[in-house]
């Protein structure tokens, strides 16, 4: 089991009665908007510790910075649909109306993007300490500036498009996420003030360089050229401003005769979505700030006036600075023991499967030396049949597409369900798609009304006159780039039970057949709720005060109220439940009555936490799952998710081991209150400091 003391820390009583479903939903749930908020300020807390390397604090800023922006795109712009919408009735499941929603968001988010701008401003002068300046022009020499001015004419300039903004030219359209000035120029003659707007492209970078080490945004060079582009006008005053538009996709696939054609569509139609957000420079004037806030319909409590550079998000250009003693030092995933090279000789990955299975934990275990082998090896091996394949997101240049692409080459039958509906890439998986196809690989968009979120591979081979499955499930994507920086879990295998559902299930998701029944396997959205609903109630049907029952689970997301009620009822019932939620929580624990035994923390680190495990005491006899789906209502009811039992014995010790030490973090964890806040965890006088992810790191390199 994960660890007697965790069981031991809470008392066990007489059992207790269920939860009543009577009690007040503010009661019972928290806000999952407000939890969102809550997660990124744990990711800027992350920023602000001084003993990070000051690169790593640069990226933690920059991540806490997209992260907000995509809370508005996605979260902020449906309350606002569907408060235009009249949504009076849509109400959270904490009983708040959109408009209510929105107006607790407000304050949190002004408090969070002012703290990010505030830190950034912290961060600039630690930044120029260490050789690494960001300058605004007016900081810079003439040497600098004469250097900055050349480069506009042959580089920066040529793009630059003026727009003007009178009765003749309307207000034009302004691109989400995108950087603007907004300016004012004066006919010398007429002495008549015009208004005109700049779009910084975003293709040239955030930062241009006038010597190594020396950064300037690429709007103060535009700024202090503009009379380049206005020949014969007076600049009178430039202002900077940013929006943030809805970039949730609609799409009615249920209607669309072609799926691919419906999204390239409607991504053409998210250009000129409405906008939710207005970032200006603080001090812009208030006729001008008006004059943007009214041609885009935003309201005074969507205006952002904020001190600095805005889009803190292209911080992140930093990272690829060559500065090794100011990040992180760099980590390569370990190949696992059964698959190093012996004696010049690679292992067989099929020989290695048949002998057993194999439990992967990225990035402590390569990528490349493990999954992404299989998938190679299956490409070019002569006894592979098929491969069939799911793929959400993936790298730029993915040695995964390229092993499909030979393998369909080669003649092997090759099927991949891309999912072109996968959120902010739908361009990307648009064109892997074409891709695979003109490779002759058989391409699936998915299901009708829901997205293919599984990580499944299956590889159909020829052996001595019969046929045996190979099978990847996988908490994460398929994607070498994010699997050094994502902690993923991957369980690979050939037992040939789990090969045949994984088998029925791409027959299912790829031809016309009734839902296959499972053994090994929970798929949503059929019954993967329902399923876990069980469980939770048989370990609380199985507790005893004597043997009180043991939940864990481990996963990015918790939001679901079927789910969430199950475990308030098993607390009710002497289950003690250990929780551990990288983002959104919407579970209260710590409510005598109601959730006592529950405790929830999460874990914040170099790597993304992002697997997803859990863990049923089952009266002393472990039973663990892994898989894709998080307990949020569109992974249960709009997606194809996966999630294996590891009936494997090592395996499944190593399932509970990543929980006992995800439980035993003391030193980037956060424990969640009852009232929704999240607190640092801290350690006792004298306690030793145990990191997680340190710990793994070591075990993969050890010595090191």
């Amino acid at each position: 089991m994960v660890s007697s003391a965790s069981r031991q820390a809470i008392p066990v009583g007489r059992r207790r009665r269920a939860v009543s479903p009577r009690m007040a939903a503010e009661e019972r749930y928290l806000n999952r908007e407000l939890s969102w908020i809550a997660f990124d300020e744990r990711v800027l807390a992350l920023a602000e510790d001084p003993t990070l390397p000051l690169l790593e604090r640069v990226k933690f800023l920059a991540i806490a910075a997209s992260n907000l922006d995509e809370f508005f795109q996605v979260r902020v712009a449906g309350l606002k649909r569907q408060q235009a919408a009249g949504g009076v009735r849509t109400r959270s499941v904490d009983g708040l109306t959109p408009a209510e929603q929105l107006s607790r968001i407000g304050p949190r988010a002004q408090e969070l993007a002012a703290a990010q701008a505030r830190l950034y401003g912290e961060l600039a002068p630690l930044l120029a300490d260490e050789g690494i300046r960001i300058l605004r022009w007016t900081e810079l020499d003439d040497g600098q500036q004469r250097v900055l001015q050349a480069m506009f004419s042959t580089r920066i300039f040529p793009v630059l498009t003026p727009l003007a903004v009178d009765p003749g030219h309307p207000f034009p359209y302004i691109s989400n996420l995108s950087l603007n000035l907004a300016i004012r120029v004066e006919d010398p003659d007429t002495k008549i003030v015009h208004f005109a707007r700049v779009k910084i492209p975003p293709l040239l970078g955030r930062f241009v360089t006038p010597e190594p080490d020396i950064f300037v945004p690429l709007e103060d060079v535009i700024a202090a050229n503009l009379g380049r582009l206005f020949p014969g006008m007076r600049v009178v005053a430039r202002h900077l401003f940013r929006v943030t538009r809805n970039a949730d996709l609609e799409v009615d696939d249920d209607g669309a005769e072609d799926l691919l054609e419906a999204l390239e569509e409607e991504i053409r139609r998210r250009r000129v979505r409405p906008a939710v957000r207005l970032e200006v420079e603080e001090g812009m004037p208030a006729d001008v700030r008006d004059l943007i806030a009214r041609e885009l319909q935003v309201g005074p409590e969507d205006i952002y006036a904020l001190p600095g550079l805005l889009n803190l998000a292209g911080m992140a250009d930093l990272q690829a600075l060559d500065r090794p003693d100011l990040q992180a030092p760099p980590f390569q995933g370990a190949t696992p023991a059964r698959l190093l090279t012996s004696e010049g000789v690679e292992p067989d990955i099929f020989d290695t499967l048949r002998a057993g299975d194999m439990l992967v934990q990225h990035p402590y275990d390569s990528f490349g030396m493990t999954v992404q082998r299989l998938i190679e090896q299956a490409s070019t091996d002569p006894h592979v049949l098929a491969i069939k394949q799911t793929l959400y997101r993936t790298s730029g240049q993915s040695p995964i597409v390229e092993a499909l692409v030979e393998a369909a080459e080669a003649g092997k039958q090759v099927v991949v369900l891309v999912e072109i509906k996968a959120r902010f890439d739908e361009v990307a998986n648009i064109a892997w798609a074409r891709t695979l196809e003109n490779a002759g690989c058989h391409v699936v968009y998915g299901m009708l009304g829901l997205k293919t979120h599984a990580k499944l591979c299956l590889v159909v081979r020829e052996e001595d006159g019969e046929i045996r499955r190979y099978v990847h499930v996988g908490t994460g994507n398929y994607n070498p780039a994010t699997a050094r920086v994502y902690e993923d879990i991957g369980l690979l295998t050939a037992d040939p039970d789990v090969g045949a559902e994984v088998s029925s299930l791409f027959n299912y998701l790829t031809g016309y057949a009734r839902h296959p029944e499972y053994t090994h396997l929970l798929v949503a959205p059929q019954m993967l709720r329902a399923r876990m609903i069980e469980l939770i109630r048989r370990e609380a049907d199985l507790s005893t005060p004597e043997n009180p029952g043991y939940i864990a689970m481990k996963v990015n997301n918790l939001v679901d109220e079927g789910v969430i009620d199950a475990l308030y009822n098993a607390s009710g019932r002497g289950v003690t439940v250990d929780l551990v939620v990288r983002a959104i929580a919407t579970l209260r624990p710590g409510v005598p009555g109601m959730s006592e035994s529950i405790r929830v923390r999460s874990v914040l680190g170099r790597f993304l936490e992002h697997s997803r495990v859990f863990l049923f005491g089952n009266g002393g006899e472990p039973e663990v799952y892994i898989g894709s789906a998080d307990m949020m209502h569109r992974n249960l009811d709009r997606r194809v998710e996966v999630l294996v039992r590891v009936d494997d014995p090592p395996s499944r010790q190593h399932c509970i081991d990543i929980l006992r030490l995800a439980l035993s973090d003391n030193a980037a964890a956060w424990r969640l209150q009852s009232d929704g806040s999240w607190r640092p965890f801290t350690r006792e006088p004298g306690t030793q400091i145990m990191s997680m992810q340190g710990e793994l790191m070591t075990r993969a390199h050890p010595g090191a």
